[in-house]
């Protein structure tokens, strides 16, 4: 309760209760990041590991992160805070909500950093690189847009890289089952290691890594 206090406090988030709360859509680099660069969204962030690298790593790029937990978004909201980062910020709500939230073409990247797999059937739909989310990616990111996917999950990453390929228009630009075996493709996944990844890594399992567009 003391970090939802917080977020609602914040200036870099915006969530359900906020004046600024679906109404940024076509003005985020006018309103809330006020200035003119292009703006990279990760999906599911988290903690915000990869928002906040990022963001740190490109102070003349803007970053955000989307997720439905509060008490999540908080500790990358802190860590931002805490590097003195004002090229990043932080939205609390659903995946699937993501329209009502950013005009078409507004982002120039998205990122899905280690999401859920979902691997039963019947959730295929509730997938970050499902058809579903890839036609939502597709309305929002600018022409020729990367979307990344890193991931421990092989199912996941073999359903994601078969439905890119039968996607009419969109090219597979880069992919891997090992990331950390193809040092040739570290620099396209910026080599910032998230919670799940460290600990995927110290298991042994193999990151895989898919850049496309669409």
């Amino acid at each position: 309760m003391q970090r939802f206090a917080h977020n609602a406090e914040r200036a870099d988030i915006v969530e359900p209760g906020k004046p600024t709360y679906e109404k940024l859509g076509g003005r985020w680099q006018q309103d809330f990041f006020q200035n003119e660069n292009p703006i990279t969204l990760e999906m599911g962030c988290g903690k915000g590991d990869y928002t906040v690298g990022l963001a740190a790593r490109y102070p003349e790029r803007n970053f955000l992160g989307l997720d439905i937990k509060g008490d999540r978004i908080w500790i990358g909201s802190t860590r931002a805070e805490e590097l003195g980062l004002k090229n990043v910020g932080f939205v609390r709500t659903r995946a699937e909500t993501l329209f009502q939230h950013f005009a078409p073409g507004e982002l120039s990247e998205i990122w899905v950093t280690f999401p859920d797999p979902r691997p039963r059937d019947r959730d295929i739909k509730r997938r970050l690189t499902s058809p579903r989310f890839l036609n939502l990616y597709q309305q929002v990111l600018r022409p020729g847009g990367l979307v990344h996917l890193k991931t421990d999950n092989e199912p996941l990453f073999d359903f994601t890289l078969e439905t890119v390929q039968q996607r009419l228009g969109a090219t597979v630009l880069a992919h891997t089952k090992d990331l950390y075996a193809t040092p040739e493709l570290l620099p396209h996944a910026e080599d910032i290691q998230t919670h799940y990844e460290r600990r995927f890594r110290a298991e042994g399992i193999p990151i895989k890594y898919l850049q496309f567009t669409l």
